[in-house]
């Protein structure tokens, strides 16, 4: 900042001191402000001059010089061929392909995850709609609508509409749909069950209008009335229980269609 403000001191002193000269001399004032512009740009111009004969003329070391051309003639080496550089690209853009799959993967595994809430519908509620879940349910009142879960289904009061879920308990409950659960399925005493029943396993005290079809073990207890098909790999039949409709075994591994070759 001081080399600025003496320049401009000793710039405002030269023009001053032309002016008064060409003044002395019978110029007009337009004519001594003219010069003195002029002469204010050629100092301008010497004054850069001199700064960039300064910068270039500037001694350089030359360590710093080759060391500077060894690194960039590394660079220039570790460029690789456009061939090169277009199989790595096409590499890159395979992995990228490849890894979309495990994104989608992990998104999904997420989605599928279930919940450890139990969701509980008190015995004075009744919803009017389909309820859904991703942890488990506890019905107690009244639901008109299909309900489904990804965790564990326990009814103690009415649904009109279809069940879905990983495990599913009937307790004195009335139900007027079909139920279907991944796990084991226990219509407990007391229980009304109008519609299909579909499981992996299944344990029936209750009473139930409709066919029955499990891929492993059946068990019907003394309370039990059925009034349907029942389509197992297996079934136990306890005293005092009611079925009209005929049994098949037809996921147990000893076939009678094979035994009789017919």
């Amino acid at each position: 900042m001081g080399f600025f403000k003496d320049f401009k001191e000793d710039l405002s002193q030269a023009v001053n001191e032309i002016s008064d000269e060409a003044l002395s001399s019978g110029k007009t004032t337009s004519e001594a402000t003219e010069t003195a512009a002029t002469i204010s740009d050629d100092v301008m111009v010497n004054n850069l001059e001199e700064d960039i004969e300064v910068d270039v003329n500037a001694e350089v070391d030359d360590t710093v010089l080759e060391e500077s051309l060894s690194k960039a003639l590394e660079n220039i080496d570790s460029i690789p061929a456009p061939e090169e550089a277009l199989a790595e690209d096409t590499a890159t853009a395979e992995d990228i392909v490849e890894a979309v799959p495990d994104v989608i993967e992990e998104e999904t595994s997420d989605a599928d995850e279930i919940s450890d809430e139990t969701a509980i519908i008190t015995p004075g509620l009744t919803i009017s709609g389909d309820i859904e879940s991703a942890g488990s349910i506890e019905l107690l009142g009244k639901v008109s609508g299909n309900v489904s879960c990804k965790g564990k289904l326990v009814v103690s009061g009415e649904i009109t509409g279809n069940t879905s879920s990983a495990d599913f308990f009937a307790d004195k409950a009335n139900i007027k749909g079909d139920i279907s659960c991944d796990g084991t399925a226990k219509i407990g005493s007391g229980s009304v069950i109008e519609g299909n029943l579909v499981a992996t396993s299944a344990v029936i005290a209750g009473a139930i209008k409709g066919d029955i079809d499990v891929k492993g073990p059946v068990i019907v207890d003394t309370t039990a009335i059925i009034m349907g098909n029942i389509k197992s790999k297996s079934v136990q039949i306890n005293n005092g229980a009611v079925i009209e409709g005929y049994c098949s075994q037809c996921y147990s591994d000893n076939s009678p269609k094979k035994f009789f070759n017919c």
